[in-house]
C-alpha cells in the first residue's frame, strides 16, 4: 500500500457518510469476497475499514466495521474497551466499492440515532491484508506504540451537531 485517505461527513438525523481510498500496485490487496450482508464478528482478520464513533460528550463510544465482502458489524462501548456489546437499533449499512486505476475505494452511509444531535469525535481506520499474507494498519492517527483503533488519541476527527 502507498496511501490510503479517509473522509467523514454527517448528514440530517443521525447518517454519517464514510469514504476510504486505498492506492496500491494492482494485485496487492486482498479483497473479501462477496457475501451476504449480515452482521459478522472479527472482519478484522482480513481487509475491513472501521469507523469510531464517540459523542463529544463522555466516555461511550460506537465502532462500526465495514468488509468489501457487504459484511458489517456494530459495537457500543462504554468506555475504552468496556463493555463490548452489539449496537442495536441501526439500519443495515449499505457498503459500495470499486477498483480503480490505482487501488480501492469503499463508501457507505451508517444510521446514529443513539447520538444524532450531538457533536462527535470519529476515528477512520483499515485493516489491509496484502497478498504475501502481510497485514497492515492504517488510521487518521495512532496512538504511540502498536496500533490501537479503540485509543482516545486517535479519535482525531471532530465532526460538529448536525
Amino acid at each position: 500500500m502507498t496511501a490510503i485517505a479517509a473522509d467523514a461527513e454527517r448528514g440530517p438525523g443521525g447518517w454519517l457518510t464514510l469514504r476510504y481510498r486505498i492506492t496500491a500496485r494492482p494485485g496487492r490487496l486482498v479483497v473479501p469476497p462477496p457475501a451476504a450482508p449480515q452482521r459478522t464478528d472479527e472482519l478484522w482478520r482480513h481487509t475491513c475499514f472501521e469507523a469510531f464513533v464517540r459523542p463529544a460528550e463522555g466516555e461511550r463510544y460506537y465502532e462500526f466495521n465495514l468488509a468489501p465482502s457487504g459484511e458489517w458489524a456494530a459495537y457500543s462501548f462504554d468506555g475504552y474497551r468496556d463493555r463490548m456489546a452489539p449496537l442495536e437499533g441501526v439500519a443495515e449499512p449499505q457498503i459500495g466499492w470499486t477498483v480503480v486505476e490505482d487501488g480501492f475505494e469503499l463508501w457507505t452511509e451508517l444510521e446514529l440515532p443513539q447520538a444524532a444531535f450531538a457533536p462527535w469525535t470519529v476515528g477512520l481506520s483499515a485493516v489491509i491484508e496484502e497478498a504475501g499474507g502481510r497485514t497492515s494498519y492504517w488510521a487518521l492517527a495512532h496512538p504511540p506504540g502498536e496500533a490501537d483503533f479503540h485509543h482516545s488519541d486517535g479519535f482525531a476527527l471532530d465532526l460538529p451537531a448536525s
